[in-house]
Parts: structure tokens; sequence; C-alpha cells
């Protein structure tokens, strides 16, 4: 069980965006990005594609996808960005609504968040999300786009009293490993990050993260780009 006084999983710390060790600057953002290719970046998904997120002091109030495509835009000041994302969609609602939108547009880039809402609705089935993410990946991955995909942090080993939907969480990162390892995409294995415990990382909804979450979420991101190009 968590140590709910231990000063990583205390509801607020002494620690900035400048501190905290699993935060990246624009400089080192720019070190990682420099043999980044990428001119045409997507996300698609749920509330964490679309950016949802909580005002954290010390943080600054920029979601994990605009602070990717900040970055990837210093890179390359022609970068072309969409966020294809929606509030509350499950996975099936993912690929049927935004997925011929994101190939109408082209990307050589995507960053793909789904299934979360599968398991906070009750309505996880881990083959069929498991299908809608592998059908995802694939076409495009048959378009030429990089796939970024997320494992999501259990934000049980946070908040015991949500214990109930730890192992639904933890199977969801276990098959989006799966789809990543298939497909060849390049995965951000949230679930298994040092932060996962930590109750800053999270809205006070319970639901989403907070913006020192998305800040590392953009940090992992950025780490990941990098071993691509590297």
């Amino acid at each position: 069980m968590t140590d709910l006084t231990s000063p990583s999983s205390s509801p607020s710390s002494s620690l900035t965006e400048s501190t905290d060790p699993y935060c990246v600057g624009e400089a080192e953002a720019d070190r990682l990005l420099a043999a980044a290719p990428w001119r045409r970046f997507a996300v698609v998904g749920d509330s964490l594609a679309r950016g949802i997120g909580e005002p954290l002091a010390g943080y600054a109030d920029s979601p994990w996808c605009e602070r990717v495509a900040g970055a990837l835009r210093r890179r390359h000041p022609d970068l072309e960005y969409r966020n294809f994302g929606v509030v509350g969609q499950t996975a099936a609602q993912v690929r049927a609504a935004q997925l011929g939108p994101v190939l109408e547009f082209a990307p050589d880039l995507v960053g793909l968040v789904a299934g979360g809402n599968d398991v906070v609705n009750g309505t996880f089935a881990a083959d069929a999300v498991e299908a809608e993410l592998d059908a995802m990946t694939a076409a495009l991955r048959e378009a030429g786009a990089d796939v970024v995909l997320f494992a999501v942090q259990d934000i049980s080993g946070a908040y015991p009293e949500l214990a109930a939907i730890g192992p639904t969480l933890l199977a969801l990162a276990d098959l989006v490993r799966a789809v990543a390892r298939r497909h060849d995409a390049i995965l951000v294995d949230m679930a298994a990050h040092p932060t996962a415990p930590s109750r800053d990382m999270y809205s006070s909804d319970l639901l989403h993260s907070s913006m020192r979450g998305h800040a590392v979420i953009a940090a992992a991101t950025l780490t990941a780009l990098a071993e691509r190009t590297a």
C-alpha cells in the first residue's frame, strides 16, 4: 500500500516544474528533438489526448500535447498540428469518429490515447479494446505515420480507495504494450513511471491529470521520440 504521508504521494509538494526531476525545460526538449523529422503531428483519443487537466502551482498551465507540439514546432517552424481528441470517448468511439479524419490529415506522427473511458464507465473488455487500438495503430502505420501509444498510470497507487480499478488499468497498460510491440509503435509507459503513485499527478476529480501530470507525460513523450530518432 502507498504511504500517503510520503512526499511523493502527498496532495502537494515543494516541487516546481524547474526542480521536478521528471520534467524537461525547453533547452532539454530541443536537445531531445534535435534529429526529429516529423512535420505533421496529430493527436487522437479521449480527454487525455485532448489535454484536459487541472492547474497546479509551480507548473505551466499547458497540456502534454501542446508541449510536444511546441517542441516539434521549434524544430520545424512549419509544423502542422491537429488535435482530434474528444472527451469521454471509448476506444471504439475514437476509432469510429477520429480515424478517418486523422488519416485525411496525413500525419507523420500520431499520439494515440484511448481505453481509459472503457475502464471508467465499466465497459472495459480487454480483447475488444485491444482490437480497437490494434486497428487504429495498424491503419496509421500503414499510412506511413509513427504512432505514439500511452500506457496510462494506475491512479489506485496514489488513492487506495480506487483499488477496484487498479487491475483493469494494469490490464489496459498490458494490452497497449502488446499493440506497441506488434506494430513497432513508440511506447510511453506511464504505468511503469516512478511518478504513478504521486497524488499531485492527478486532478481533484480523480479522472484527469494535473498540470504536473501533463508536464511529466510530455517529458516522457519527448524522451521516447528521441529514442526513436536515435
